[in-house]
């Protein structure tokens, strides 16, 4: 056989270590792997070792193996079983372990507003501009975990949702990941009495202080004018 027969026939997914290769063509390829990128949660955690769900998706399609999902567990691994018609596996504990689902809340009382969660959240789930108080979108939220990390002063905390992840919470968050929505929809998103447009904790403190100063030197004023001699 010709190399460049030989190079076309090389099946797809051989060069990726520990990973059956098919013999796809592209196309069937790239469908594959639409239908694995749908039954993916699209929380976006990244603990499968992708980017993104969509990386990883491909790399499914390709050969990669498909238990490395833990916001999906042991029910998104059956899917892709059948999607790929391989034997389901076990969850790799090496990605996670499988769990309810959790989102994330920021104690608004320790936020100083450095925007840094805001800016790591793939889906859009936090507003807040800088040096004010952030929030989280409960509702847009896809418990990744990725905010946790940057945040310099530890005021993010996981907390239970009280719900499961479904598949419209999946289509929207891949919608948000792929054409995130401009600043204005995401604040816009915040709901009504949420304290997101109230001062960061650093710059409340601040208030706090120059008020306490303001105070004083009207205090000082008023001696000055009361005692003999002061002031008129």
């Amino acid at each position: 056989m010709p190399p460049a027969q030989a190079a076309a026939a090389e099946p797809v997914g051989a060069t990726i270590r520990g990973v059956e290769p098919t013999t796809l063509t592209d196309r069937a390829l790239a469908a594959l792997a639409d239908r694995i990128d749908a039954a993916l949660p699209q929380t976006q955690c990244r603990r499968c070792g992708f980017a993104a769900c969509r990386p990883y998706a491909e790399a499914v399609a390709a050969g990669e193996a498909i238990n490395r999902c833990a916001p999906g567990g042991a029910a998104g691994i059956a899917t892709l079983a059948r999607i790929t018609s391989r034997p389901p596996l076990a969850l790799d504990a090496a990605h996670g372990s499988e769990g309810p689902l959790r989102l994330a809340r920021i104690d608004e009382s320790r936020c100083i507003g450095c925007a840094l969660c805001r800016e790591a959240c793939p889906v859009a789930a936090i507003a807040g501009g800088p040096k004010r108080m952030h929030t989280v979108l409960s509702a847009w939220c896809t418990g990744c975990e990725l905010c946790l990390p940057p945040c310099p002063v530890d005021c993010i905390l996981l907390v239970p949702a009280g719900r499961e992840w479904s598949s419209a919470d999946a289509r929207a968050a891949r919608a948000r990941f792929v054409d995130p929505p401009a600043r204005a929809d995401v604040t816009a998103a915040v709901p009504a009495g949420s304290r997101d447009a109230r001062p960061s904790a650093i710059d409340a403190d601040r208030a706090r202080r120059q008020s306490a100063v303001a105070a004083a030197l009207a205090r000082a004023r008023a001696r000055r004018v009361a005692s003999p001699g002061g002031a008129r």
